[in-house]
């Protein structure tokens, strides 16, 4: 009786035992020890093992290969070399058995190892096959890396049976042991080779080939997918910050009009009236507050209709007789000024109901016209005229617009300023002036000149037109000089005269169409104290608003200087200091 050395089976004869080992044992699976390959004939198995399990450098391909069994003559060399064969498929298949012993080398004879190859032979082809599909699939590392994490611990050689603690450590063991044996050489198959058009893999069969392909096609498809992602995502954002950027211009849009709305309501251009309309609701207001009573509205909306109808101011604003009185004043007074210079007679018109907040410039045009008017060298050319009301000195803005002086100033004003609240300012005073061939012109003091923001060039210049020999002359001095139109952000007044301290300090004497007639008549009074001139007195310090412009009256014009003057204002140009 023999017994089977793998599974323990009992046979009568050698030929059952051959029998045996071939049916049970040859043809069943071979099962790659460290990686659990499968499917594979015993060449492919040993070659696989030869390439998956070894590194790939020729250093550790010539080491010393190591024969554990090698025997001493050189006549056994051959059964030697037979009983390697025999130990590697004996451990292959004690491999693929688990828990049978370990068959030895003497268990089969030769003619059997040889079928055995024989067998194993004809499947080359397919188990090559199988192995090219597996490296496509993963790469060698990835397959070196898998090792160490499927194999079970502790491991034992197939060939030998030695056990390692390491899976590592059998690796190494089995390359320095028995590396000769890994290196069976295989027989080249005449079969057709094919290369990957995208990444140069090389394919044994058309078909792993074409699978190799289609998950190249598929990485693609992915990519493309992730792209078409991307690009929505993209768009998306894209739609995000230009709906972000519309909210803004919107915003921006309507801050913009806001400002604009209130841009016109502060300079009149709401189409909200003028003059007339907004003298009859402040005074409505008044009677509903009780401080006006029902007759005296009805007395003061005709006489301001009378006013409007001829034209001419109602004079329930004007105070006269101002430089009269700071002229005694001065004369028996004010020990602490040196000289005063003070303009020709000026009125002092006071804004009314209907203007208020806006009309001072034209209240500060009614001053230097009225000082005009009662001045000889300007009798000729404002012949027969009278102080006019404000809408009379819109509507001759307007006719002066029409003549052709300053088209730019006109068209910024919409060409009308009748039935408006138009603010106006030192061009259209200029404007009207030179209309009226009054020579005059503007200076423009675009920049602080002294230290804090101050401007004592301005008062310089002011001293310099009213006086022209400071050493010498009186103390108070009434000239022949047309009071100054001052103009600024927000506000003008009308220069009327200027001090010049004892200190040398300068302080310009001005009226300002803000200050009621009340506070105005106090300055006639015989007794007038210094405190009465406090709402007059402007000194360096009080004047510190960025740009000022001045309106300086200096004769009259001829017809052909006004036609000059209408043709130069076509680029309106002012003449500025510093």
């Amino acid at each position: 009786m023999l017994s089977c050395d793998i599974c323990g089976e009992t046979v009568t004869s050698e030929p059952d035992m051959k029998a045996h080992l071939l049916i049970v044992h040859m043809e069943n699976e071979v099962i790659c020890p460290f990686c659990k390959l499968s499917g594979v004939n015993y060449d492919e198995m040993c070659f696989h093992i030869e390439t998956a399990h070894f590194e790939q450098n020729e250093l550790e391909r010539n080491l010393e290969r190591v024969n554990t069994r090698q025997y001493e003559t050189s006549d056994n060399r051959e059964d030697n070399s037979l009983q390697c064969r025999m130990e590697v498929n004996s451990s292959i298949h004690s491999a693929c058995a688990s828990n049978h012993p370990k068959i030895s080398a003497q268990s089969l004879p030769k003619d059997s190892t040889l079928k055995h190859k024989a067998f194993f032979s004809e499947n080359l082809t397919e188990s090559r096959k199988f192995l090219k599909s597996k490296e496509k699939q993963c790469d060698l590392s990835t397959i070196k890396g898998s090792i160490y994490e499927t194999t079970y611990s502790p491991s034992d050689c197939p060939f030998c049976g030695k056990i390692e603690d390491c899976n590592q450590d059998m690796e190494t063991h089995v390359k320095t042991k028995h590396a000769n044996l890994l290196h069976t050489p295989l027989e080249d198959c005449d079969q057709p080779l094919y290369d990957c058009p995208m990444c140069g893999l090389i394919c044994t069969n058309y078909h792993i080939l074409q699978e190799h392909v289609d998950l190249h096609l598929e990485e693609s498809s992915f990519g493309q997918g992730t792209d078409r992602v991307q690009c929505s995502k993209d768009l998306e954002l894209a739609h995000q910050l230009q709906q972000e950027e519309d909210r803004k211009r919107a915003e921006e849009s309507r801050q913009e009009m806001e400002e604009f709305q209130k841009l016109q309501r502060q300079y009149g251009l709401d189409n909200s009236g003028g003059y007339k309309q907004q003298q009859l609701r402040n005074m409505e207001k008044e009677v509903n507050r009780g401080r006006m009573h029902p007759s005296e509205f009805h007395r003061r909306k005709a006489d301001m209709m009378e006013s409007l109808a001829i034209g001419i101011d109602d004079g329930k604003t004007k105070t006269s007789g101002i430089i009269e009185a700071l002229y005694r004043y001065y004369q028996n007074a004010a020990t602490d000024v040196r000289h005063v210079w003070l303009s020709t007679a000026v009125d002092h018109f006071q804004s009314s109901f209907g203007d208020r907040g806006w009309g001072c410039g034209y209240r500060n045009f009614q001053m230097l016209l009225s000082s005009l008017l009662q001045n000889d060298a300007y009798s000729d050319c404002l012949k027969g005229m009278s102080v006019p009301c404000i809408p009379k000195i819109q509507s001759m803005i307007e006719d002066a617009w029409k003549e052709g002086f300053d088209p730019q100033g006109a068209s910024q004003l919409n060409n009308k300023l009748q039935g408006t609240k138009a603010w106006i300012g030192a061009c259209e005073v200029y404007t009207l002036l030179t209309s009226l061939r009054v020579k005059c012109h503007i200076i423009d003091f675009h920049k602080s000149t002294g230290p804090l923001g101050t401007h004592p060039r301005l008062f310089e210049w002011i001293l310099n037109y009213y006086s022209s020999e400071r050493e010498g002359s009186p103390k108070v001095v009434c000239t022949s000089k047309a009071p100054i139109y001052l103009q600024h952000q927000g506000h003008s007044r009308t220069v009327v005269g200027i001090e010049e301290r004892k200190n040398r300090t300068l302080c310009l004497l001005m009226f300002d169409p803000g200050c009621p007639s009340q506070e105005m008549q106090k300055l006639l009074k015989q007794d007038m104290e210094a405190s009465n001139l406090r709402q007059l007195r402007k000194f360096v310090g009080n004047l510190k608003h960025k740009q000022y412009q001045i309106v300086a009256v200096e004769g009259v014009l001829t017809s052909e200087e006004k036609v000059a003057k209408r043709q130069a204002s076509q680029v309106f140009t002012a003449e500025k200091i510093p």
